[in-house]
């Protein structure tokens, strides 16, 4: 089964994206009616596709000013994305989309594993230089506006994160209980799995990193948790 889940970040009104966060709506439509890409392989194959949406209308506290979420409405989403694998599929893949959630993922690792915005972000889905200037600005500021409340990882998923990064962590630990094998896809997802792994390295056992992204701070993420992206050898 392949699960995508979508949400929204306050921290776009700090122009860290190319695009408004009302395209995630449209986005959520294009999957749930066939025309993405990820639609039509799982049609073809025959795979399991559910998409879920996280509050869309409701985004996130812009991180920069506030927290992302409060502890009850995180600890709510992780188990949300829990249920995701209701029915235990043979295999979970997790994906996510939301406009300024490459964002909120740089800052997750920022928080986990030091450096500066600059070494975490990546163009996302396309901003320009002055964009991309905004965004590691962002990713600074946050870390260090909440700084002394970052003592925890499940701490830093509430006050940086987002509702999609929230139940994908809910997904990943689920399927850690019921021993079904995660395949992990892309930045953003990557940092739920980082998460898990800083709570207890071994809740990430289960798990394949399908690829490295274009996103600059993807592979230093992966090597801060010892892990490798997927390839033909590293998979068989």
């Amino acid at each position: 089964m392949v699960t995508i889940f979508a949400g929204n970040h306050g921290v776009t009104d700090q122009g860290v994206s190319a695009f408004p966060r009302e395209v995630t709506a449209q986005m959520v439509a294009n999957f749930t009616n066939g025309g993405a890409a990820i639609s039509q392989i799982c049609a073809l194959h025959e795979i399991n596709l559910r998409v879920f949406e996280l509050a869309l209308e409701l985004p996130t506290g812009d991180i920069t000013q506030e927290p992302a979420l409060d502890d009850r409405m995180c600890a709510a989403t992780i188990a949300y994305g829990m249920e995701a694998i209701a029915g235990k599929p043979d295999l979970i893949c997790i994906g996510e989309m939301g406009i300024g959630n490459t964002t909120v993922a740089s800052a997750i690792f920022a928080a986990l594993y030091g450096g500066t915005g600059a070494d975490w972000v990546g163009r996302g889905t396309g901003i320009d230089d002055a964009g991309l200037t905004r965004k590691a600005d962002a990713v600074d500021r946050a870390p260090a506006l909440h700084k002394d409340e970052l003592d925890h990882p499940l701490a830093i998923l509430a006050r940086l994160g987002g509702r999609e990064i929230a139940a994908m962590l809910g997904a990943l630990l689920a399927a850690r209980h019921q021993k079904v094998p995660v395949i992990v896809d892309g930045f953003v997802a990557t940092s739920a799995a980082a998460i898990a792994h800083a709570v207890n390295p071994a809740a990430i056992d289960h798990c394949l990193f399908a690829h490295v992204s274009a996103e600059s701070g993807h592979a230093r993420a992966l090597a801060a948790m010892g892990q490798k992206a997927c390839s033909t050898s590293a998979c068989a």
